[in-house]
């Protein structure tokens, strides 16, 4: 979602290099941003202060002679090191009272939020600028990469005649954001007897959902889940003939590279989090309840993602990849 601000500022002046500081696990989603010149690893933990290490980090980033930090995360940590960079330009909301830290402060509106795409394209001008059209943006991925990941996982190249259906059950946030696993396993069983492969996929956290759709429904899909890193992930997602996922970062992945997409929102908004992409289907009920943000149902009836069907899902994602019944 912070991929159009890299595409605006290049658009406002073509010579601008940029790279980004971001803990390790993102490095292989910025290496395939090709607005990003260099993705350099922030080798602290979440929630860890560490303000020797930052100091030392920004000392070695001050010999770059960066002329402006943006700063995306609202911490008060986050704005550490390009202060310590001597960056003289420091963009950023004004989260934890970030003054002097940061020198060009945004505030955001709390009573209207805008989405999180327009909330960070701000920051590509000055605070009160009208925001411009997000531009389009997408990841590139090589085949070379999509080859060794699947001789890796000794998976079949997918094909118009091997089609290949992803699904993402997981979503980090918590049960509320994820469509149910008998869901899943009922859609998983129909697009395997309409001639798809299914592949589950997502962290290791998910491995024990997938396993659980399994259970639900012996051999209707592969549980890929915990068995790729984000790398691996993304050269996957790729090559898939359509992508039925959670609101999750596999869901925005998943269009970001453009590919067919039945994307499955309850507890969270489309219009907070959509999907960018042409080619998405959103599927919400935006029940009288919805949404309501939390980790879990505060009213214990799930039905916003209950009543979400698997023969409603299974014929979107048909239409999504070009197919009949």
């Amino acid at each position: 979602m912070a991929q159009p601000l890299l595409a605006r500022l290049q658009q406002v002046r073509a010579d601008l290099a940029i790279d980004v500081l971001a803990p390790k696990w993102v490095l292989p989603l910025l290496q395939r941003m090709p607005e990003v010149g260099e993705a350099i690893e922030s080798p602290f933990g979440h929630g860890e202060l560490n303000l020797r290490g930052r100091w030392r980090l920004g000392r070695s980033l001050a010999a770059r002679g960066y002329a402006q930090a943006i700063v995306l995360p609202n911490t008060l940590k986050s704005a550490l090191v390009p202060f310590f960079a001597d960056i003289p330009v420091r963009s950023g909301y004004v989260g934890e009272s970030r003054y002097g830290l940061l020198n060009i402060l945004h505030k955001l509106d709390r009573k209207a939020p805008p989405p999180m795409v327009q909330r960070y394209l701000a920051l590509a001008g000055r605070p009160g600028d009208p925001l411009p059209e997000a531009p389009q943006t997408r990841l590139a991925v090589s085949g070379a990469n999509l080859a060794r990941g699947l001789d890796q996982l000794a998976l079949q190249p997918p094909s118009h005649t091997h089609p290949v259906a992803i699904l993402c059950p997981g979503a980090e946030y918590g049960p509320a954001k994820r469509w149910p696993v008998e869901h899943y396993a009922e859609l998983a069983g129909k697009l395997g007897s309409a001639g798809f492969s299914v592949w589950l996929m997502g962290s290791a956290a998910d491995h024990p959902v997938g396993e659980a759709i399994l259970a639900a429904r012996p051999g209707c899909a592969l549980n890929l889940c915990g068995r790729t890193d984000l790398a691996s992930a993304i050269d996957l997602i790729s090559a898939a003939r359509v992508v039925i996922s959670n609101d999750s970062g596999l869901m925005h992945i998943a269009a970001a590279l453009d590919r067919p997409l039945v994307a499955l929102f309850g507890s969270s908004s489309p219009k907070h989090t959509p999907p960018r992409s042409g080619k998405a289907r959103v599927q919400y009920l935006a029940l009288e309840c919805s949404p309501c943000f939390a980790r879990d149902c505060p009213l214990g009836h799930f039905r916003c993602m209950r009543d979400l069907t698997p023969e409603r899902v299974f014929g979107e994602a048909l239409a999504a990849a070009g197919r009949d019944r």
